[in-house]
């Protein structure tokens, strides 16, 4: 009988422990994966992932992948879809190098840029625009390519920090 007690105590206690690393470790999963969403996205912005500068364009490539789209920075080193910063004054071209490909790249209602339009192009047809308002901005870029039956068009959802 008293073994069957020291048993339960030390399930008891385990079970304990279990719970609660289970909730620290929930919480700790529910941080958002979102630049944006973070007290001070400039913060996140460094020389590794600055693109551009006042005199020098940052050259942002637009891409058709899989069943979505990439968005590259002319960075070395640049990590596909993941957030980049570029101060504001910089000319930005938007490009897609592969052949037949069109692109939109869309910031919703508050456009960080010179011009309130999306940014449309292609791969004969760059598009570019001059990085206006600081802030951290949310967009979708799409890319499709002209004579493909299926799966022709993909999106993706990206970051970009615009920094004074």
């Amino acid at each position: 009988m008293k073994n069957e007690r020291k048993f339960a105590a030390w399930c008891t206690l385990w079970l304990a422990v279990f719970v609660l690393l289970s909730v620290n470790m929930a919480q700790a999963q529910k941080k958002s994966k979102y630049a944006c969403t973070e007290p001070n996205p400039e913060s996140l912005c460094s020389a590794a992932n600055t693109c551009g500068s006042a005199t020098t364009p940052c050259t942002v490539q637009i891409k058709k992948d899989g069943q979505g789209a990439t968005v590259t920075p002319s960075i070395p080193d640049a990590k596909k879809n993941k957030v980049f910063c570029v101060k504001t004054g910089t000319k930005m071209n938007f490009e897609a190098k592969s052949k037949n490909t069109g692109f939109v790249v869309d910031f919703g209602p508050s456009s960080p840029f010179d011009k309130e339009d999306s940014i449309v192009g292609g791969s004969s047809k760059p598009d570019s625009a001059v990085a206006k308002n600081a802030g951290c901005y949310k967009y979708s870029a799409g890319a499709c390519v002209s004579g493909a039956i299926y799966g022709m068009c993909g999106t993706q959802i990206a970051e970009m920090v615009i920094t004074k």
